[in-house]
Order: structure tokens, then sequence, then C-alpha cells
């Protein structure tokens, strides 16, 4: 392509963004950080790349190698979350030909290309099924994979949320990001990888108050019946209203028997935990006794009252 070539496409290409409609309302979905808008006709539409994009989100990498997905690009392009070789036996004809041009918008940022959001379920779908035929062999894109079916499980659920709550004129009375908040929750929970956020130093001087060696000899991971008790009275029962009632509830219906820390969210929960559980070494540090620790523990970090055990309380008065 000579001088005169790209400066005629840059030209053509900068028409077609002045005259891009302009977003009347922006946001990022709660769920998986993808940027989503609402555009003047009332179409919703996500990002497909750049910062925000679901290319990103999905952790799909953009090699400069890669097909451009442009306004009145090459025939059949797709988007780059959907260019890896083997998706394509898996990708329909007519998801192919609505992705086929971009939706280009504007937002305060600049310009962005987007789809309309009613094609995320079958974007998911796509690889979701390469997933199951056996056909991904990279990590990366086996990552994809579960990132794309634990959003698609999440949006069904949401999904039959909102048609109840519309049904029943609930989304009137509803907080405004009350379905956001269900949709992160899940997904938070569909993609926990199994971390240790339980501290060695936890362990260590809950051992070291009962009058046990640690690390135990022999069984280094051994850990006495008692101290899922304890953790339950010093650590969950303390950190919100109704959280382990909940989180037991959660961890018994799920066929993996997830500890109950997984199913705390990364932005409020495991967060929340850290700091708590950060204070409780601490307390254990400076105790002699199981007394003592209790004692301390109490003090620092009293037993927040369920609202059905307050009710009591009121009652009796």
């Amino acid at each position: 392509m000579n001088t005169k070539e790209r400066a005629r496409k840059a030209s053509a290409m900068s028409a077609i963004i002045r005259g891009a409609p302009k977003a009347t309302h922006t946001g990022v979905m709660a769920a998986n950080g993808v940027q989503c808008a609402v555009l003047p006709d009332g179409k919703r539409v996500i990002s497909m790349q750049g910062t925000g994009g679901l290319a990103e989100t999905f952790g799909v990498s953009i090699g400069s190698k890669m097909p451009r997905w442009i306004p009145n690009g090459r025939p059949g392009q797709l988007p780059y979350v959907l260019q890896a070789g083997e998706l394509d036996e898996f990708i329909p004809d007519d998801l192919r030909r609505e992705l086929a041009e971009p939706i280009v918008y504007r937002t305060g940022g600049g310009a962005a290309y987007g789809v309309d959001v009613t094609l995320l379920p079958a974007i998911c779908e796509v690889w979701i099924e390469a997933d199951k035929a056996g056909v991904l062999k990279q990590k990366n894109h086996i990552n994809t994979a579960i990132k794309a079916n634990a959003l698609y499980k999440a949006l069904a659920r949401v999904g039959a949320i909102a048609l109840v709550d519309e049904a029943t004129g609930y989304q009137r009375d509803r907080e405004r990001d009350a379905l956001a908040k269900i949709l992160e929750a899940f997904v938070a929970k569909e993609l926990k990888p199994w971390v240790s956020t339980f501290p060695v130093d936890y362990y260590e001087g809950l051992f070291k108050i009962y009058g046990l060696d640690y690390p135990p000899a022999g069984k280094k991971n051994w850990r006495p019946s008692f101290i899922g008790t304890v953790t339950n009275n010093v650590v969950y029962s303390r950190l919100a209203p109704d959280l382990l009632p909940e989180l037991k509830k959660a961890a018994s219906q799920s066929e993996r028997k997830a500890k109950l820390h997984q199913w705390l969210t990364d932005d409020i929960g495991h967060p929340k935990l850290r700091e708590h559980l950060a204070s409780i070494v601490t307390l254990l540090k400076i105790s002699k006794t199981p007394e003592q620790f209790y004692d301390l523990v109490d003090t620092v970090h009293p037993k927040l009252i369920l609202e059905t055990e307050q009710d009591d309380e009121m009652n009796k008065e």
C-alpha cells in the first residue's frame, strides 16, 4: 500500500468514526470488566478490543500478524476473540454474519469497536463447544474456554432473575446494580482458583496455644478436627452478618465441595478475609492460652449478631 492509499484509507476511517453514534450511557460489566455502552437507538453493545474489551477479559493474546477487525475490512473478518484456528468449525454462519462488521461508536475515551451484547452468549458457546470437542490444546485457549463457560452460566442465571423481576414489577424496586452484583458474585465463584488464603502463621498460632507441635511430625497437612470449629468462630462469624450460614449453604450445594473461603468474591470478600486474618494472627502471637486468645478476639472482633438473633433480643425487651 503506497502513501496515497494509506492516506485515503485513514481519511475514510476518520469519516466513519466522526459519523459514529455517541453512546448515551457507558459502563463496565461488574462480572468481567468488559466495557459496555448503550447507543442512541437503544442498542446495547460491548467493546471487543483494546483496554476493557472482551479479548482482553478472555485473555486472548493479540499478535501483530493477526487480521485486523475493522469497519469495511476483509470479507468474513472475525473479532480477535474468535480468530483461533481451532474455533473455526464451531462458529455458526449466522454468528459470522453478525460479527463481520464491528459496531463503531464513540465514548468519552474515543472510538470503540463493539458488537450487540445479545451475541455474547453465542460467542461463549463457540469456546465451550470447542472445549467439549477437545480441540483446544494451548493452555491459554483452555483458560479462555473456562472463562467463557463461567460467564455463560452467569448470564443464564441473571437472565432468569431479570425475567421474574420484569414479570412481577420488582425491577422497579430493586437496587440499580442488583443484577450486576448477582452476576459478579456468580462469576467470581465459578472462576475462583484454589488458593491458600489462610496463612501458615494462622495454623502455627492455633497449634501453639493448644500445646501442639507445628508442623505435625510426619503429617505436614494434618489439622485437628476442632480447627474448623475455631475458624468458623473467630473468622467467618465475625466478618459480616449472615455470612457463615450463607457460605455453608453455598458450599453444601456445590458438587466440588469447595472450601468456605472459595465462595467469597475477590473485590470485597477476600480482601476483608485477609485483613481479618492478619489481625487474628497478631492476637494468636500474643496469646498464651486458648482462653486468652478467645477473650482478645471477643474484645477486638465481637461477633456480629444475625438479624434473626437481633429480632429475638428485641422481642425479649
